[in-house]
């Protein structure tokens, strides 16, 4: 097996059954939807993504400082959260 093949090989191993999606611009609407209270219905098992909802939620900032905060988060785990990334424009 070449190099190439093998990057190729561990680069769709580790995106989890293929699920590679970015984090939209954070001028989508989801971002301002997401930090009004829809962030609670990602499902997640992840428990940094669980206690920013709870911290958003409770979150006297307004929308778009809490807006640009959740796509932040996503921002920076992207990597690591692949199904909840999927997720992001379906709320």
């Amino acid at each position: 097996m070449s190099i190439f093949a093998k990057l190729q090989f561990l680069a769709n191993k580790s995106s989890k059954g293929g699920l590679k999606m970015a984090v939209p611009a954070l001028t989508h609407p989801c971002w301002q939807k997401l930090a009004a209270g829809g962030l609670s219905k990602i499902r997640t098992q992840h428990l940094g993504t669980q206690l920013l909802a709870k911290r958003i939620e409770r979150s006297t900032d307004p929308l778009p400082a809490r807006a640009a905060e959740v796509h932040a988060f996503f921002t920076k785990w992207e990597r690591i959260l692949p199904t909840e990334v999927a997720q992001l424009t379906t709320v």
